[in-house]
């Protein structure tokens, strides 16, 4: 079974439909970036997959036992989470919460928490306070808290905003290693269309009337492809 089958899925937003009859699988391993153009309905189908928004038809499934709570999220970084007001430790472990079954973290918890930190090689910055880090640090924290809810399935959506080329390439490199070294299956809303087609494995590309899924090889090959590149072949 795959990981999660999309089915001639609508979803709305503002009470307008913004994908219409979707169809897409993703299987277990896979890196999927979802492409398009803005108000194409890339974050509101995160949103769906994440639970936080009912599909208006259609059928959205997890397979392999995945539920809801043990799925990786970063999400868009707005100013208040900038501004969080807790040590690097405290937002790492917190992605244990939906494992959590007693007041405490058990020595097993704990333990994947400093392990996911040497991963993001964040945990020489467990003592510091979240909102006094670079921007870049803060992205690696909050995937180090992804993969403490998760083995399986991480979503993210725009992680590189505001972060500056050399940090971004840094990411990207993390991600990556993260899907081929790990096996953790990546699904990534993402405006960067040359990172995309340089990192993932299939691509999901919106647009106001059509979408395209498949494989990178087969994405370059499409028209939806050459429409959005203006034809040129260049992103």
């Amino acid at each position: 079974m795959s990981l999660i089958s999309c089915r001639d899925v609508c979803l709305s937003y503002e009470n307008n439909t913004v994908i219409k009859n979707l169809s897409f699988n993703v299987e277990a391993g896979d890196y999927l970036c979802i492409v398009g153009e803005n108000g194409s309905g890339k974050s509101t189908l995160v949103k769906a997959m994440l639970g936080l928004k009912e599909t208006a038809s259609g059928h959205l499934h997890f397979g392999e036992g995945i539920k809801k709570g043990e799925i990786g999220y970063l999400a868009q970084q707005t100013t208040a989470q900038k501004d969080f007001p807790a040590s690097v430790y405290e937002v790492v472990i917190s992605g244990c919460l939906a494992d959590k079954r007693s007041l405490f973290y058990t020595k097993k918890q704990k333990a994947l928490v400093k392990e996911n930190m040497e991963k993001l090689d964040v945990f020489s910055l467990k003592s510091r306070c979240f909102r006094e880090l670079s921007g870049g640090q803060q992205q690696r924290v909050l995937l180090a808290r992804a993969l403490c809810a998760t083995k399986k399935l991480i979503l993210l959506d725009e992680p590189v905003t505001g972060l500056d080329p050399v940090v971004t390439s840094e990411l990207y490199s993390i991600i990556r290693s993260i899907n081929r070294d790990y096996g953790i299956t990546i699904v990534m809303v993402s405006h960067d269309l040359d990172a995309a087609i340089k990192n993932a494995s299939h691509i999901l590309h919106l647009s106001k009337n059509d979408y395209f899924y498949g494989t990178v090889e087969n994405y370059l090959s499409s028209d939806i492809y050459s429409s959005f590149t203006g034809g040129d072949g260049n992103a």
